[in-house]
């Protein structure tokens, strides 16, 4: 079954290899093609990023109110953050920040796209299971059974509205992210036994970061 992960975008590489997705290589492997420059600012980003356990994850978004050059450069800031982290999505909530603003791209040469206060319309019967990863759960892949089609209501960071109609892997991404603004993890899409051993992985995570900064 397919990979599809918050830190799937295609990796840069010294051989130029920039087509494999990095949900589909071992973390061992990616890691080891990223360049210095590429893994450092990953590490910046990821730090910025909060984990599981931090109440962020587990709190609703309130709506945002106030369209400003605040929430503009915001908006800049997620994105880049994202980029640096390898991901192709990141919500608001996943750094601290309680209200209803997501950013995603899922093609590597598109735009940054911004979604606040999204609301989903409309979801299709049809339904996929995929493995979802995300930055703040480091390690963990879980089985989740999505929509394939949805549209989503929603406004840009300058309060224009917007209509998005997203199949695939940008309805998959969207969804995920929307999760986060409702407080909800992809343990929460999962099977019961899928998220016991996420919780194992999650645990071993956590005593390696111990490890280390001992």
């Amino acid at each position: 079954m397919r990979a599809v992960s918050e830190h799937a975008d295609p990796i840069p590489t010294v051989d130029g290899d920039a087509d494999v997705e990095a949900a589909e290589v071992p973390a061992e492997d990616r890691l080891s093609r990223l360049d210095p420059e590429t893994r450092a600012r990953r590490e910046v980003a990821l730090r910025l990023v909060r984990k599981y356990g931090d109440p962020s994850l587990k709190s609703r978004a309130l709506p945002v109110e106030r369209f400003d050059d605040a929430l503009v450069e915001e908006v800049r800031r997620m994105g880049q953050l994202m980029h640096d982290a390898l991901g192709i999505g990141l919500a608001a909530t996943q750094l601290g920040v309680m209200h209803r603003v997501l950013v995603y791209r899922v093609e590597p040469d598109a735009p940054v796209a911004a979604l606040v206060n999204p609301v989903l319309e409309w979801s299709g019967t049809e339904k996929e299971a995929l493995e979802e990863g995300c930055l703040s759960l480091p390690g963990v892949l879980v089985d989740v059974d999505r929509p394939i089609h949805v549209r989503v209501r929603a406004l840009d960071e300058h309060g224009e509205e917007l209509t998005v109609e997203a199949s695939g892997l940008e309805a998959r991404v969207i969804q995920h992210e929307m999760d986060h603004l409702d407080g909800v993890l992809i343990l929460e899409r999962t099977s019961r036994g899928e998220r016991k051993q996420a919780m194992r992985v999650l645990r071993e995570e956590a005593e390696a970061a111990v490890g280390v900064a001992s």
